[in-house]
């Protein structure tokens, strides 16, 4: 798909893979509207990638659906045209079911599985003015092998990668290209910043940079593919676990000790880089 001059909706705008995406579709040339709570991050990227296009972006709650109605009639006014959804927006209450509130459990399922759906509707008959474009979701790896301790978080993925395939159907006619990446563990603050209850078995998997999974997304918006997994191994091994639950079983302990040791080494280099700053800010205690 060639971007230049089209326009692109892209949630949780203001951080890690959102914001990675917005700098990937900036440097195609296309028109961004950028959505996310976070108004202050939200307004730097709009004025860094300012240069190389047009951005306006809203600071808003995608579980508000007013708030989701809005956002497509400011970038009709704003552009004229709507060509790209991505749906990237997240949240993660980790921890057992019993120990989850349920407020966090209502918060996973509106912004992962509520608000895309939502979204989605929104915007097909943009979609379909435009003559076609694309909607891709970002998933999640746990969408498709459900991870204990992220049993809420894993149905939701579950199901926005159930829409994805079912939309695509639906409308497979239409012009419009529907798709998942569904990643494994992400080098960003969704899950560094909380890592000490990020699974183990989580940690078994390769990291994947934002930057990776953005070049990922645009790639979907052009090309045949349904569904991309993070890495192409971790999908196969989540399939394999699926068709065989008791082999999924068996290697379980083995990949949870390799998360462990992962997990371990990531937080001794986080400890480290925190000690080098540190040290730089304040060479005098050095």
């Amino acid at each position: 798909m060639i971007f230049r001059d089209k326009t692109v909706i892209i949630t949780g705008a203001s951080a890690g893979v959102g914001a990675a995406t917005a700098r990937k579709f900036a440097d195609a040339g296309a028109n961004l509207l950028l959505l996310a709570r976070g108004k202050k991050n939200l307004e730097s990227i709009a004025q860094e990638l300012r240069d190389k296009t047009r951005v306006e972006y809203l600071a808003m709650d995608v579980a508000d659906a007013d708030a989701c109605a809005n956002a497509f009639k400011k970038a009709d006014f704003e552009f004229g045209r709507v060509d790209v959804l991505i749906n990237n927006a997240g949240y993660h209450a980790r921890g057992p079911v019993t120990d989850v509130s349920t407020e966090d459990i209502g918060r996973m399922v509106d912004v992962n599985l509520r608000a895309p759906l939502i979204l989605t509707r929104l915007a097909l008959p943009h979609l379909k003015e435009a003559g076609g474009g694309a909607v891709i979701n970002v998933g999640s790896l746990a969408g498709r092998l459900p991870v204990p301790g992220s049993a809420t978080y894993s149905a939701t993925k579950n199901g926005l990668r159930a829409f994805t395939y079912a939309i695509g159907e639906e409308l497979r006619d239409s012009g419009i290209k529907f798709a998942v990446v569904s990643p494994g563990p992400i080098d960003t603050g969704f899950i560094m910043s909380d890592i000490d209850k990020v699974s183990n078995l989580t940690f078994s998997q390769p990291l994947s940079t934002a930057d990776e999974v953005a070049q990922a997304i645009l790639d979907l918006c052009g090309n045949s593919q349904r569904e991309l997994s993070m890495p192409p191994s971790s999908g196969w091994l989540t399939t394999v676990s699926y068709l065989f639950p008791w082999l999924a079983r068996k290697l379980r302990p083995a990949l949870e000790r390799k998360g462990q040791r992962v997990k371990s080494a990531l937080k001794t280099a986080a400890r480290q880089r925190d000690k080098e700053a540190k040290a730089r800010n304040n060479p005098e205690a050095s």
